[in-house]
């Protein structure tokens, strides 16, 4: 499992991608830290006009359930194979 200093320090290193991710992989990272670090969507499921937000508010969602350590541990891994 990831501690929390594993975690800060990948939310830190991200921040120095040389490219833009796909898509999948901002709403991933958008979804697991969000996870890791507030627990479950809250609130409620933004309109069909506002694309992005319903998209990430989705990815967010989809990780339901998830322990914050289970959310800090693919974080990390994603944030690792983005900057190999």
């Amino acid at each position: 499992m990831a501690t929390e200093a594993e975690f800060t320090d990948a939310s830190v290193r991200i921040k120095t991608l040389t490219s833009r991710p796909s898509n999948e992989d901002l709403l991933a990272l958008y979804s697991l830290f969000k996870q890791a670090s507030s627990g479950d969507a809250t609130g409620k499921r933004p309109g069909a006009f506002n694309m992005v937000a319903r998209a990430k508010f989705d990815a967010w969602a989809a990780l339901k359930g998830t322990s914050a350590e289970e959310a800090r541990k693919r974080y990390v891994e994603l944030v690792d194979r983005l900057l190999r």
